[in-house]
């Protein structure tokens, strides 16, 4: 079940009592839509998972991380009944969105396993090219990125993974997406936009989605 923003509706998403698999919320980065995470939801899709992919709009950094993360939280009160756990796979400035719904937006009371793709978590270069709010907050060394790197370590309290390869071109350097929490994974990819569709990283998702929490993981 791929859901957009507008069409989720409130107890359709739970976990799979047989195989233990909760439903993914899929976020995809700027200037993208849900389209983008459209290969990984098919493969997950296939193998049992029950998807739900964000809308966050517009989608060219016009607003805030911040504000994303909002529309991103309506979604999940939407898509998700409450209560129900549930995972997130995000790529690129998604990751940044889903890091503050999880760290700000109480996310971390109801995410058990977190999967980031690309994601500039400790900001690109390359976003000194635009001016806009979106990019403003992904300059390295931005307030906002300041803030969220404050607490970042209760990013340990669920599974984290962060995938990012020294190719990556978009990331700038491509190392800013490792955090000193969870998982860091290095890939070789040739570029960005190929992340999401390398099924070396879709295989590992889905096995990282399969595998069974330890510790606090999940936990408020």
């Amino acid at each position: 079940m791929q859901n957009g923003a507008g069409s989720s509706e409130r107890g359709a998403a739970r976990t799979d009592p047989v195989t233990g698999r909760n439903p993914v919320v899929l976020v995809h980065g700027i200037m993208a839509t849900s389209r983008k995470m459209r290969w990984i939801a098919k493969h997950l899709e296939r193998e049992g998972w029950e998807t739900h992919s964000v809308d966050l709009l517009p989608c060219w950094g016009q607003l805030g991380i911040d504000e994303l993360a909002d529309q991103l939280k309506c979604f999940v009160d939407r898509a998700i009944p409450e209560g129900q756990p549930f995972d997130i796979v995000a790529f690129s400035m998604g990751g940044l969105i889903s890091r503050y719904y999880l760290q700000r937006l109480g996310g971390l009371a109801r995410v058990q396993r977190f999967i980031s793709i690309s994601a500039p978590h400790n900001g690109s270069l390359l976003a000194w090219l635009l001016p806009n709010a979106g990019c403003r907050h992904m300059r390295p060394g931005s307030a906002f990125l300041r803030a969220l790197e404050a607490d970042v370590r209760n990013l340990d309290r669920i599974q984290f993974t962060s995938f990012w390869t020294p190719l990556d071109l978009c990331v700038f350097p491509g190392n800013s997406s490792v955090l000193p929490a969870g998982e860091n994974r290095r890939v070789w990819c040739l570029a960005h936009p190929l992340m999401v569709w390398e099924r070396r990283i879709i295989l590992q998702i889905e096995a990282l989605l399969a595998r069974r929490l330890t510790g606090a993981a999940g936990t408020a």
